[in-house]
């Protein structure tokens, strides 16, 4: 596992002693065919239900449907019931006292009103391979993983929460299929040990998502420049699991390197929800996949050199003219050749090397110079 975490030995993954040569992508397969989630590549874009279908098939069914016709690549559920995740118990050990939605409630209650029937993972499954978009799941125990395994899914997720629970992480590895992970409150040393757990297990790639384990969360918390760190410590496709309101610091991410960007997704906020409140809306859904397709094609390579269509605009730069008919032999002047536009002749920095030269033969106003009209060649 790293050993060094103050940035003085970023770039060392799990168990190497020097960064990864590539960063391995996640080859997944889904309802489409193969899919190749890498920094090169589209983004892959997960629209998270959570508890948003408020305990109503229909109403998980709507979703799943809404966000197909969003374009987005994922659908994902969480899969637990409250008996995996916690006990039944008034104890204020287990009420939560944190986000208007939640607060109050005991965690059984709060886990049982936002849970996914398991029953309903097969349908909701199939709805989604129906319409070509793959689902996925965040399972919470080792039953879940095995309901999961039995459904046949092609990518696991690890929660944020749960990143530390290494027998859990075992679980999932073994089931050797790419993972993807939310760092959350996760330190470095946490991270590598979860990735060690997986990679161990079984698990043939992992992905790693910046994620804040706010809810909602505020763009000032974000930290977006943790995902290109994310990559250089640990040698894995990156990208985001993003709880703040919007779409700008999903869209954001894209610059900064991620090739996932997970949101939570439903129907309309004013339904309610335990995670309504910072879950996007169909139409926001279709806004974010467009958006985070244009930024990854934005990003393209380091380049200065003009494409086709900004050669086109040459016209609009400024370079050296004859502007007044100048005979051969004599001198060029200050007011027979400017600077002007359009951008056919000599560059302007070779102004002062034309300044004082002669005409090499006779030129006509509205010429553009050349060294061959001034009798040599430039520096």
């Amino acid at each position: 596992m790293p050993d060094r975490h103050d940035g003085a030995g970023a770039g060392a993954p799990p168990g190497d002693g020097g960064p990864r040569s590539a960063v391995p992508a996640l080859e997944i397969r889904t309802p489409r065919g193969g899919r190749r989630i890498a920094a090169d590549e589209p983004v892959f874009v997960i629209a998270e239900l959570s508890g948003n279908h408020c305990g109503d098939l229909a109403r998980a069914r709507a979703l799943v449907d809404a966000a197909c016709d969003a374009g987005v690549d994922a659908v994902k559920l969480q899969t637990y019931t409250p008996d995996t995740m916690t006990i039944e118990s008034d104890d204020e050990l287990f009420r939560v006292n944190v986000n208007d939605a939640w607060a109050g409630q005991t965690l059984y209650d709060l886990y049982a009103s936002a849970a996914t029937p398991w029953e309903w993972h097969a349908e909701l499954k199939e709805r989604a391979e129906s319409r070509g978009v793959m689902l996925f799941s965040a399972p919470f125990d080792a039953s879940a993983v095995a309901l999961l395994a039995d459904l046949g899914v092609e990518l696991y997720k690890v929660a944020s929460f749960e990143i530390g629970d290494l027998p859990l992480l075992r679980e999932i590895g073994a089931r050797r299929r790419p993972v993807v992970v939310s760092r959350g409150l996760a330190s470095p040393d946490e991270i590598g040990r979860a990735l060690e757990t997986l990679r161990d297990a079984g698990a043939p790639a992992v992905a790693l998502l910046q994620c804040v384990s706010a809810y909602p969360a505020r763009p000032d918390q974000m930290n977006l420049r943790t995902i290109p760190d994310l990559a250089h410590r640990f040698g894995t496709v990156v990208g985001l699991s993003d709880h703040t309101l919007g779409t700008a610091v999903a869209v954001a991410s894209v610059a900064l390197g991620a090739s996932i960007v997970e949101k939570h997704f439903t129907l309309r906020r004013a339904d309610g929800g335990p995670d309504a409140a910072f879950s996007l809306e169909p139409g926001e859904m279709r806004q974010l996949v467009d958006a985070v397709r244009v930024a990854r094609e934005a990003l393209g390579e380091p380049s200065y050199a003009p494409d086709a269509d900004e050669r086109e605009n040459r016209v609009f730069r400024r370079s050296l003219f004859v502007v007044e008919d100048v005979e051969a032999g004599e001198a060029l002047t200050p007011r027979n050749v400017r600077i002007i536009r359009p951008g056919n002749g000599l560059e302007p920095r070779h102004y002062d090397a034309i300044l004082g030269r002669r005409a090499e033969k006779a030129i006509a106003r509205g010429t553009p110079l050349s060294w061959d009209l001034v009798g040599g060649e430039g520096p």
